[in-house]
């Protein structure tokens, strides 16, 4: 699909608002509180959000049943999606940031570029498939194969999995993760999933234990390594 024929140059608050939509949905629907949190901005001014989004042709939205992207809205937030993801792998990669630093840095440059510099950098960089997080890039065309990962905290005793992306972007967070070895590709078996408080235990490659709660569990999203291993 040609971009230029939803938006030449779509406002920076228009493209965050089909992001939060995208990354919010449920079944297709995002709801006004989902996108509010998200955006840390009131009910009110979401709502009036989707109304206007919804006259632009980029969601279908219906009161208290919440916002989807049209075609073209899926195309445009996918299309940032894609310029984001590769700001981060450029800036960890050729800049020296950390991963718990990119985000942040890539949500400013992400408006202020054009297709034709997100192009060049995917090239400097590789074409990568995954950005520092383990999230999938999408392709120029707007594709995005899914990836089977699921949370950590959906596993099962004894299972072995590989970390394949981080849910949540907190730099908080992502320091943790860091410092404790448990980033996109390390391999780990879990020991415990603890019914009462969800906490997670598991043991990576070198032996090391983690106790996880069930907040940090549910955003580590794992594949099974099962299969792999089978190959």
């Amino acid at each position: 699909m040609d971009g230029a024929t939803i938006l030449r140059s779509p406002s920076s608050a228009v493209g965050d608002y089909l992001k939060a939509i995208w990354e919010a949905a449920d079944d297709g629907v995002s709801s006004t509180k989902d996108v509010a949190d998200r955006l840390s901005l009131s009910k009110a001014s979401v709502t009036k959000m989707f109304v206007r989004l919804r006259e632009m042709g980029l969601v279908e939205y219906q009161p208290y049943q919440g916002a989807s992207l049209t075609e073209d809205g899926l195309w445009e937030a996918l299309r940032l999606v894609r310029r984001h993801r590769l700001i981060e792998t450029f800036l960890l990669e050729e800049l020296g940031y950390s991963w718990e630093d990119v985000h942040e840095e890539a949500e400013h440059l992400e408006h202020a570029v054009s297709d034709r510099f997100t192009e060049r950098l995917a090239e400097l960089v590789g074409h990568p498939d995954h950005d520092p997080h383990g999230n999938p890039i999408p392709t120029i065309d707007g594709t995005l194969e899914p990836d089977g990962s699921f949370p950590l905290s959906a596993a099962a005793v004894g299972q072995r999995v590989r970390i394949a992306r981080v849910g949540h972007e907190d730099a908080t967070l992502l320091t943790y993760l860091g410092e404790c070895g448990l980033v996109p590709g390390r391999m780990l078996t879990v020991e415990e999933v603890r019914g009462l408080d969800g906490v997670v235990t598991v043991e990576d490659e070198d032996g090391n234990t983690f106790a996880l709660g069930e907040p940090l569990a549910g955003e580590l999203f794992v594949q099974d390594a099962s299969q792999g291993d089978a190959e």
